[in-house]
């Protein structure tokens, strides 16, 4: 599921970042690194599996936000006749990894990076997923690197992948790029990322799926206080998303012909989930005609109209039912009945940011020996069907750390402004006591508790003023009253 991106760009950061480390705390998250693993990082860094195959004559590129060092992705984009070549390098991890090692044992334990506003807590030590595995521009490095040729409208015609040593060129950022393409100066790489994104996105709206522009959200200063802000995702950023959107669809693809694999699936979205966002949508003024289709009005919107940003940061909740299912004919396990991932209208397997989560480097391994003809590492056939369960895992802790920080940053946001009344809509009521429900603020565009008086029900649906009458950052709490 996209992760919502929270900054702090506030006066008092110091204040702010206290309450973060001590919501680290809390939560029994160790940032420290045990020395054992440590030790195995120093060793095998400057010695990983290196493959016969060379491919350094591929001219690579990175795009990620300004000042990233995990860099899990490079790919190097040609034209091939009237259609297209898609050479896309993942980070070798399993180079690096001895199963069953120190580094393993610690990253089956993490399961995957965790973000917060002013940190993250990597997967992997940072000697090897900001250095030696990372594919930083001018460094020799192991990868799995896929070829997909693409005919004119983007439509997949082969799917490779094979091991081998590549070297990234450059390491661009989305404002970089969007800015070279937008005035015109865009190399024939950039060019073409703009241009196969584009029939990629096309292909998705085809199939009815969407993919969600999550905002970054931010609390800056302003006026003595704290207000909500969001950064808009660039064109660029979803054209760089449909490049490995693309090799997670081949990977599945790849996977299910073989009978062995690690999908990641979403059913979909229940009716009252939509209704819940449709009561959103009212709160934040989003017009949503009736009849329109859901990935057709996520289409329509704006990110940088500050309300269009709010609803989509609520749209991931339709995500929330994703996750990981693993099959292996040979032992007994059969692929799902359905394997599509909802959002996409596709199979889809994560497989693209191996520095960062623990499954890719199980669908990695699968997909080369599958592409190469050989059997699938013993390792990966041993753990894999356990695997859904360590994710599951790793991704109730990154929502209850993503929740956390929402709730963090806004009850900082809130502060002090306890007795303010606030325009807001009732979305949610809790069945079993219609006095407590869930309301969403227009401005700013906050999700929290509402609790009437005994006599009172709130009316799910319709537009009410409350009154501000807790905002705890200790609490990490937020709680509002009918006016």
């Amino acid at each position: 599921m996209p992760r919502q991106q929270l900054r702090v760009r506030a006066a008092d950061t110091a204040r702010i970042n206290r309450e973060l480390a001590e919501l680290r705390e809390g939560l029994g998250l160790r940032s420290d690194w045990p020395a054992e693993v440590l030790a195995e990082a120093d060793r095998v860094a400057g010695v990983p599996r290196l493959p016969e195959f060379d491919a350094t004559d591929l001219a690579l590129f990175t795009l990620d936000p300004p000042g990233s060092m995990d860099l899990d992705q490079a790919m190097s984009l040609s034209r091939r006749g009237s259609g297209y070549r898609v050479h896309y390098a993942i980070a070798d991890v399993a180079a690096f990894v001895q199963p069953d090692g120190a580094i393993d044992t610690e990253a089956r334990r993490r399961v995957q990076t965790l973000y917060f506003p002013d940190a993250r807590i990597p997967l992997h030590p940072p000697r090897l997923s900001e250095a030696a595995a990372s594919l930083l521009p001018g460094e020799l490095r192991p990868a799995l690197l896929w070829q997909l040729d693409l005919d004119a409208d983007g439509a997949v015609l082969l799917a490779d992948v094979r091991r081998a040593l590549v070297r990234s060129r450059r390491r661009l950022d989305y404002e970089g790029v969007q800015g070279a393409i937008d005035s015109g100066g865009a190399d024939e790489q950039l060019r073409l990322l703009a241009e196969i994104g584009r029939l990629r996105e096309a292909r998705e709206a085809d199939r009815g799926g969407v993919s969600l522009p999550i905002p970054e959200q931010e609390v800056e200063p302003v006026d003595g206080g704290y207000r909500l802000a969001y950064r808009a995702p660039r064109p660029a950023d979803g054209w760089n998303a449909q490049i490995s959107l693309l090799t997670g669809m081949a990977a599945a693809e790849l996977m299910l012909d073989a009978g062995i694999g690690l999908l990641r699936t979403l059913p979909a979205a229940p009716e009252t989930a939509y209704a819940r966002l449709r009561r959103t949508a009212v709160a934040l003024e989003v017009d949503w005609p009736q009849g329109t289709p859901y990935p057709e009005l996520i289409r329509s919107l704006d990110p940088g109209r500050s309300n269009h940003a709010a609803f989509l940061k609520e749209c991931a909740g339709l995500l929330r039912g994703a996750g990981y299912h693993a099959f292996d004919t040979a032992q007994g396990v059969a692929p799902p009945a359905d394997p599509g991932h909802a959002a996409l209208a596709a199979p889809y397997a994560h497989c693209t940011a191996p520095l960062r989560r623990l499954a890719d480097r199980y669908a990695q391994e699968i997909c080369v020996a599958i592409a190469g003809g050989t059997d699938v590492p013993h390792w990966v056939s041993e753990q894999l069907l356990g695997v859904p369960a360590l994710m599951a895992t790793g991704d109730r802790r990154a929502h209850e750390v993503e929740r956390a920080c929402v709730d963090l940053v806004e009850a900082e946001l809130l502060r002090g402004r306890e007795g303010e009344r606030f325009d807001a809509v009732v979305i949610d009521i809790d069945e079993r006591r219609p006095t407590t429900g869930t309301v969403q603020l227009r401005e700013p565009a906050v999700v929290a508790r509402c609790e009437a008086a005994e006599a009172a029900q709130l009316p799910l649906g319709e537009r009410i003023k409350v009154r501000l009458t807790l905002a705890d950052p200790a609490a990490r709490t937020v709680r509002f009253a009918p006016a």
